[in-house]
């Protein structure tokens, strides 16, 4: 991305500089001298097991690198974040649930960027509060046992309106990314503000689990002015910024789990230690908030836990090898070991190897079209694997395993090993539909036991072969022992849908494994019980390997009947029961109204502000002649906007010329004295960093050419702007009505513009726009609509086409009983061609537009708990519909869809939306 590049020194030379000497992180990343090896220095950290869980334990801790990885208190830890950015999920009940599914699916931090324009709707003002609250996040990142790493920007990219700049910053000559003094002074204040919370949640002082601090710090001198910013602030954890001798890579995004696998095992074979899933979760770019490079409500629908906060088929392969660099410490010191060859040279090969353990990995990658069989040199054996087409395989050999045993090859990936009192459990994972090959080195003849009917075995000249068809959601078993110890070893197979149902977890006690339902979100031993919270969907078996003397097993607080099972385990009697899908209401009782009062000659514009400046800070420039009708300089810079212009002598007028500049899918209509001039939206790929301008040339009718009436009253213009959104990289330029020209007639012409209200206090500046039933609270709750005429979406089809603004709202309640957590949708039914924007309003917030007529626009709007009231309470629903004079004023039928449930989930608190105050 823009910022936090991959550090200019190669791995050999940064290795030549490093050594094998620790290096701590300095303030800023660099490297002093004394960190430097000395002749004689001591040698680098064994692989051993990783630090615990971090937590706000009270207790000082450091944190360092090496050439190979991160170290916490003098233990390796792999990063394994997972991107997740808390402004678009706006219900702070719902950052548990999302932070928890990220521990379970394998990740150890949680990465996060911090909009400024979320937080301040003007200079000087500032919110943390709500939906907003840093504070609150940071907690519950801690309690879920996750690092964070931070990212305050100020311009943090990730496709978020002017890249994150909050829209006044354009009006105050202030040149972001630059040291120039106005825009510091105004940085300055920003990240001062996110320190104070940042230094309070530090893990190094163990006040919370803030590991690293992200640096927007392209240029040298913005470096050192922002490590003096930081100390004075009083934030001393480590800073990654684009000279850091360990580099934050950003990864591209991945459509599937194919690709999931090439991009991540690659960044394993390059040696990277620090990961991090680009997006883990990708929520919603609601109300104004999206850039231009991301117009669509549903942010990276391809993330591994999708809108609705449901598991995707990207999320395997990311759970896997989260819970491998969790659970096999040998992949925390890897080094790039000699070449080997695949004899089918479509293979691409490469191979690490732990020099403490002797372990070592191979990343085997096909970019052909096709599956590729070929033999590959592992351990001194030429084994055969079949590497799927477009895809990559990571495989192992050399693991220990426990009690002497050691893993010679297999043909699928390990995912965890780990111990519970006498059992050494290990994990492998394949894709269904091949047959998995395991060679164990074993010093004693073992005796295999069969626990299910797929796993068969021999044993030949210390070597135990076990071969297992992976079959659909399908986990084998295989217990091990042997005459020389008394220590079991546990073999699991099992194929990627299947994996997603291992869930490992670190207790105090020890660690533990659960397998059978959808989720494990916690684990807790209470003497002879281990109390286990989570989610299932279908009836679900539950299998537990806990540390010796637990005895008994509760799942969500209701104990469960179990046995000892040949496992070694605590298998319960009756499944788990999965959940009934709750029952969604029809949504009716509409009513509608139509507005754009605004487009009427005789509409009072007194208390709008006159669009008469000369000069503006804009990178836009400001025709010659004309004043400036840029939006932001009059301080609207989010949502619609209308402009009125009052013409005198404008008697002849043939036509008008409109030049504007918006982002994406923008669009203009026109009035004169109330009758449509027609709808115009800009064409082409726009100039390349978000902007896309457009000149609109509007003939009059005939019937408006010559002035009705004599007395001498000027014509009146109305202009409707839908500006959308700033450029991430060219967040000046322009938004609205740019000039105007007339032909026909040369009128002597005075504007006014008006565009959103007051930023709304509880759901922040990006909320709302200025079109008449914003303005006037006609998308908030208890907004009294008695007045309306009753009329649905759906009917409204069959209208006369309509240029301009048309409502709908209704009310719905839901009743989803308590222990079900069910993830709700609001679907667009109307055919994709229909040409119509229709902005959606769930009790007062801003959800997204929906562009008809766009490829790929969506149809279906994720309602997220908290702001939906699910527990039999009322819900208003309101549309804003926009149509071009073509089109009927409606969307189409107009529907809830459940998108998801489970038996499970979090406490969900409402999120405030407050209405309308009547009278």
């Amino acid at each position: 991305m823009e910022l936090s590049r991959p550090h200019r020194l190669g791995r050999r030379a940064f290795s030549a500089l490093a050594g094998t000497t620790v290096l701590g992180l300095a303030l800023g990343g660099s490297v002093s001298s004394a960190a430097l090896p000395r002749p004689g220095g001591p040698g680098p950290v064994p692989t051993g097991p990783p630090p615990g869980p971090p937590a706000p334990d009270g207790r000082h801790h450091r944190v360092a690198l090496d050439r190979y990885s991160l170290l916490v208190d003098g233990r390796r830890l792999a990063l394994w974040s997972g991107e997740l950015h808390p402004f678009r999920l706006p219900s702070p009940s719902l950052w548990r649930d999302v932070l928890q599914k990220m521990r379970a699916y394998g990740h150890n931090a949680v990465s996060v960027r911090l909009a400024w324009n979320q937080h301040s709707p003007a200079p000087g003002t500032y919110d943390f509060t709500g939906v907003r609250d840093l504070d609150l996040f940071l907690r519950t990142a801690a309690e879920c046992n996750l690092y964070v790493v931070l990212h305050a920007g100020p311009r943090i990219g990730a496709d978020v309106d002017a890249g994150g700049l909050p829209g006044w910053l354009t009006t105050v000559g202030a040149r972001a990314g630059t040291t120039d003094p106005a825009y510091l002074r105004h940085a300055d204040e920003w990240l001062s503000r996110v320190n104070a919370i940042v230094a309070r949640h530090q893990f190094t002082r163990g006040t919370g689990t803030v590991l690293l601090y992200r640096a927007d710090t392209p240029e040298r001198a913005d470096l050192d002015h922002l490590r003096e910013r930081l100390r004075a602030d009083g934030v001393e954890v480590p800073v990654l910024h684009a000279d850091s001798p360990l580099a934050w890579e950003e990864p591209e995004r991945t459509r599937d789990a194919a690709e999931a696998r090439r991009l991540h095992f690659a960044r394993l074979a390059h040696g990277s230690t620090l990961h991090n899933v680009h997006m883990a979760f990708g929520g919603t770019s609601w109300g104004w908030l999206p850039a231009p490079s991301a117009p669509a409500p549903t942010y990276d629908p391809a993330a591994a836990i999708d809108e609705a906060r449901r598991p995707t088929a990207k999320l395997a392969p990311l759970h896997q090898l989260g819970h491998l660099l969790r659970h096999v410490p040998d992949f925390t010191r890897m080094t790039e070991a000699p070449a080997i060859r695949a004899a089918d040279a479509r293979v691409r090969v490469r191979r690490m190897a732990n020099p403490d353990t002797g372990a070592q990995a191979y990343v085997l990658r096909n970019d052909s079209a096709a599956d590729v069989t070929s033999t590959v040199p592992m351990g001194g054996t030429e084994v055969e694997v079949t590497v799927p087409a477009r895809d990559a395989k990571l495989l192992a050999t050399g693991l220990h395993l426990g009690a002497g045993r050691k893993l010679a090859y297999a043909t699928v990936q390990p995912m965890l090993a780990l111990s519970v009192g006498k059992l050494d459990i290990a994990a492998f994972v394949g894709r269904a539909g091949e047959m998995a090959h395991l060679v164990l080195d074993c010093p004693d003849e073992p005796w295999p036991t069969r626990l299910d009917e797929e796993a068969a075995w021999t044993f030949d000249h210390g070597k135990l072969h076990v071969m297992v068809p992976l079959k659909e959601d399908r986990l084998t078993r295989l217990r091990v022992r042997s005459g020389e110890t008394d220590r079991t070893l546990l073999l699991l197979v099992a194929d990627d849908a299947a994996s997603l149902r291992l869930w490992p977890y670190e207790t105090p006690s020890g660690r533990i494994l659960v397998r059978g339902p959808e989720l494990l979100r916690e684990a807790a031993l209470d003497g002879p019980v281990i109390r286990l919270t989570g989610d299932t969907v279908d009836e679900r078996e539950l299998e537990v390997w806990a540390p010796p003397g637990i005895t008994d097993v509760t799942w969500n607080g209701e104990r469960v009947q179990s046995g000892l099972g040949r496992a070694l385990s605590l298998m319960t009697v009756w499944p788990l029961p999965g959940v009934p899908d709750p029952v969604l209401p029809a949504l009716d009782g509409w009513r509608r109204r139509t507005e754009n009062f605004e487009c009427e000659p005789d509409y009072g514009d007194e208390g709008w502000p006159v669009a008469d400046r000369r000069t503006s800070h804009s990178t836009t420039p400001v025709p010659d002649g004309q004043p400036v009708l840029f939006a932001d300089d009059y301080g609207f810079h989010y949502g619609d906007v209308w402009y009125r212009a009052r013409l005198t002598g404008a008697s002849g007028l043939e036509s008008v010329s409109l030049a504007y500049s918006t982002g994406a899918d923008g669009l203009l209509m026109a009035w004169l004295d109330g009758e449509p001039l027609g709808t115009h939206r800009p064409g082409g790929a726009g100039d390349g960093k978000g902007t896309w301008t457009a000149t609109a040339d509007l003939e009059l009718p005939r019937a408006l050419r010559t002035r009705r009436g004599e007395d001498g009253e000027p014509a009146v213009l109305s202009v409707l702007v839908r500006r959308t959104q700033h450029g991430q990289d060219a967040y000046r330029a322009a938004r609205g009505l740019t000039s105007a020209r007339f032909e026909g007639a040369s009128p002597e012409v005075r504007w006014r513009i008006m565009g959103a209200a007051a930023p709304d206090p509880v759901r922040g500046p990006l909320n709302h726009g200025g079109l008449y039933g914003e303005r006037h609270g006609w998308h908030l709750p208890g907004y009294d609509d008695g007045a309306w005429q009753p009329g649905s979406p759906a009917a409204a089809r069959d209208e006369e086409p309509r240029q301009g603004v048309t409502w709908y709202r209704t009310t719905f309640r839901l009743d989803v009983p308590p222990e079900t957590d069910a993830s709700v949708g609001l679907v667009l039914d109307g055919p994709p061609d229909r040409n119509v924007r229709v902005q959606v309003f769930l009790n007062g917030w801003n959800m997204g537009a929906n562009v008809g007529g766009a490829e790929g626009a969506p149809h279906t709007f994720v309602l997220p708990n908290g702001i939906l009231r699910t527990r039999a309470a009322a819900n208003t629903l309101a549309l804003a519909v926009l149509s071009d004079g073509d089109t009927a004023p409606g969307p189409g039928p107009v529907r809830l869809e459940l998108l998801g449930s489970a038996a499970g989930g979090v406490p969900v608190k409402p999120v405030p939306s407050p209405g309308r105050r009547r009278g």
